[in-house]
């Protein structure tokens, strides 16, 4: 990282100047201390004493400082030994050490965990053999130190030994720029996944730029993203500017832990616009890679034309991500122009690139353009893999080309590429969304003729399928059938047995599957108290909803962004509106950001009831949390005037979308039809319906329903 690198002398550290010649003491090897046992050639000293310096090291990771090419005569035949300091801190109870390598969690000495100084102040007396270690070590220069610690914490079995270390060096002051040292420390922490050691080593020193980047670093690697940003804040109201390093780090973890979150993004590349950081082609790489795997192609492309334009090369993977994100939206053209672009920058497309661009041909149906993917896989040397078969399996099963499937299957076998379950399930999939459940007993017969046995997350495939259509009798019988099969269930297979159930209104049922889930030693997630949660409020057992929350706290289970968006609905259509707006508070107080989806609960809920005033208070909330409008909460609001009979403003809501970009659907018109109906301007309703199908929009049977209800008014007005 940024902050462990080595900077020229003159700027880091005051120039040394050995005021007596340094102490040369005989090298003894410590068999306790062995594995941090390395050596750099950068010191000797005539020998005047048997005890002795231990060498420093020369790590295998090549952690080392280039601290001396500004001194020709450096010290090339000058040698240091630190072994018998080393030795002397293992055995010593003096000095505070943890270990690192501990399942536990770390276990500091009184003195450490009260914050107290004790341990590192000044002493007013030493006993001989420190006394003479501490003159011994007196010429040794800062950056040896510095080198030193950064050997031991490369190991995490002599972290522990290294605070030792700098608590010595504190102690009698022989070392200077303690925050590099402590950064180190909690840099190696970090890495080591000991998060919490290092927030108690950082209370330590006062936190400045580089013990602070240290700690979001930390933070960041052990994907605590909200320690990171409140340390980020903290930073900044100190008036230090953090390092654009830890940025990357950031937004990797979000990429990592697939918490990525657009306006996030946003909000983390204003901070480096604000604090004028330089960007480096890594953290543009990351940039765009987050942006595309949140699904916004639109800034992906354009930080990937700042990386170019600076004189730049992205990343394969940044390329692939792009193409991956093209595709999921459709733009399948725009994909296969990045992955041209690809090939003309010099990067030879790999079998990920392939996937991506075929991903984004099966997505949207274009069966020939993705054959043609893989023609052009197979011509540059390139054998397609499970996935790509998968990919090309599902866009098969998608359009309902079955015996196409079927073929490629066969030849998979006979290029001795083995079908998986994965692809299996993909199908069962594609039949489930298509309403064709049946077909399922299809699947496995297939899967049976191919030798390929179902797993666990087949099986979840299959439940769901069956749970969607209410064949819950076949739910239960698959789930029979992977036990007797020995394949044990997970949390998705309960959640999925339980909330089908509660679909379909067999809540007793879904209570029993939930207690007996617990009874079998498996622990609800906060997904499985979601589905509980929605269960008893569509009961609208409001005392049990309560206790649950307090059960799924008493766990370490934190409501999340789903819990309270599900407790705003079912609160909604029961019209406790207090209780949903309480719950909005409540999320936002705990640090998390109402989703769009939240809010339309909340606005539909109000619209259904006819509170047209309140529905509009909770789209100006909305919208000043910085959510875009969605075309479900406009319906909403249409929805909500007609209720009121407000007919006028029910039509402003569809000026409102033309002129913001937001393209009515067919739900949209019906909805205003249906206000009209309601104040008796029956003779409005065909120009609204014409209106629609000019707009490209298909009616359905509701909006037929309304048009021929007002042409039959109109009738019966005419014959009157």
């Amino acid at each position: 990282m940024l902050l462990l690198s080595p900077l020229p002398l003159s700027t880091r550290f005051p120039a040394t100047h050995l005021s007596s010649p340094p102490v040369f003491l005989h090298h003894h090897h410590n068999p306790h201390i062995a594995t941090t046992h390395l050596s750099f050639s950068f010191f000797s000293a005539p020998a005047t004493s048997s005890s002795s310096l231990v060498t420093c090291y020369t790590s295998s990771d090549n952690l080392e400082f280039d601290v001396f090419e500004n001194d020709p005569v450096s010290l090339q035949s000058r040698r240091y030994d630190f072994t018998p300091l080393l030795d002397f801190l293992s055995r010593s109870s003096a000095y505070p050490k943890f270990d690192s390598d501990s399942d536990s969690e770390v276990e500091f000495d009184s003195t450490f965990n009260s914050g107290s100084d004790s341990d590192t102040a000044s002493p007013t007396s030493l006993d001989p053999t420190e006394f003479q270690l501490a003159e011994a070590y007196r010429a040794v220069p800062a950056p040896l130190w510095h080198s030193l610690l950064k050997s031991l914490c490369s190991s995490s079995s002599s972290i522990g030994l290294g605070y030792a270390v700098v608590s010595w060096l504190q102690r009698h002051n022989l070392c200077f720029s303690y925050e590099l040292l402590y950064s180190i420390l909690i840099h190696a922490l970090g890495r080591s996944e000991k998060l919490y050691e290092a927030f108690i080593l950082s209370q330590k020193q006062t936190l400045t730029p580089l013990t602070y980047n240290a700690l979001i670093g930390a933070c960041a690697r052990n994907n605590d993203l909200e320690k990171a940003l409140n340390l980020m804040s903290r930073m900044r109201q100190d008036g230090f500017q953090s390092d654009f390093i830890n940025y990357s780090l950031i937004i990797q973890s979000l990429t990592r832990t697939n918490k990525i979150d657009i306006p996030l993004l946003q909000k983390l590349y204003e901070e480096i616009e604000s604090d004028k950081i330089e960007l480096d082609g890594l953290l543009l790489n990351d940039i765009i890679l987050g942006f595309a795997k949140a699904g916004d192609p639109n800034r992906a492309l354009y930080f990937l034309s700042m990386v170019q334009a600076s004189g730049l090369n992205p990343k394969t993977s940044t390329f692939v991500a792009v193409i991956s994100a093209l595709g999921n939206h459709g733009r399948t053209e725009e994909a296969e122009a990045i992955f041209e672009e690809m090939k003309e920058g010099g990067l030879k497309p790999r079998i990920k690139a392939f996937n991506a661009l075929l991903k984004g041909y099966a997505r949207k149906g274009s069966l020939k353009e993705a054959e043609s993917i893989i023609s052009e896989m197979e011509k540059s040397g390139l054998s397609p893999d499970e996935h790509t078969y998968g990919l090309l399996v599902d866009a098969y099963a998608n359009v309902g080309r079955w015996e196409s499937a079927r073929h490629l299957l066969k030849q998979m076998e006979a290029r001795n590429v083995q079908p998986n379950t994965f692809i299996f399930s993909r199908i069962l999939a594609s039949y489930r969304d298509r309403g064709e459940w049946q077909k399922t007993f299809e699947v496995l017969r297939e899967m049976k003729n191919s030798n390929v046995k179902p797993d666990r997350h087949f099986y979840n495939v299959m439940i769901d399928t069956f749970g969607k259509f209410n064949c819950l009798d076949h739910a239960m019988e698959t789930y029979d059938r992977m036990l007797s099969e020995g394949i044990e269930p997970d949390v998705v297979t309960w959640n999925t047995l339980i909330d089908c159930h509660r679909k379909h209104g067999y809540h007793d049922r879904a209570a029993e599957l939930f207690e007996e889930m617990q009874e079998r030693g498996y622990l609800p997630c906060p997904t499985t108290y979601n589905i509980m949660i929605n269960s008893l409020g569509e009961q609208e057992k409001w005392d049990e909803v309560k206790i649950l929350l307090g059960k799924m706290q008493s766990q370490g289970l934190l409501p999340n962004v789903v819990t309270y968006t599900t407790l705003v609905d079912i609160y909604g259509h029961s019209g406790r509106f207090n209780d949903a707006i309480d719950c909005l508070e409540a999320m936002k107080s705990a640090g998390l950001k109402p989703s769009a989806t939240m809010y339309n609960a909340l606005i539909n809920a109000f619209a259904q009831r006819g509170l047209s005033e309140q529905a509009v208070n909770a789209y100006r909330v909305m919208i000043s949390d910085g959510l875009r409008p969605s075309l479900l909460a406009l319906n909403s609001l249409i929805n909500a005037f007609g209720e009121d009979r407000r007919d006028i403003e029910a039509f402003s809501i569809l000026q409102y979308m033309k002129e913001n970009d937001v393209k009515p659907d067919v739900v949209t018109y019906t909805t205003l039809m249906k206000a009209l109906i309601r104040v008796d301007k029956f003779d409005k309703v065909p120009a609204v319906y014409e209106e629609m199908i000019l707009s490209g929009c298909t009616p359905d049977g509701k909006a037929r329903a309304m048009l021929r209800s007002a042409l039959r008014y109109m009738k019966r007005t005419l014959s009157l």
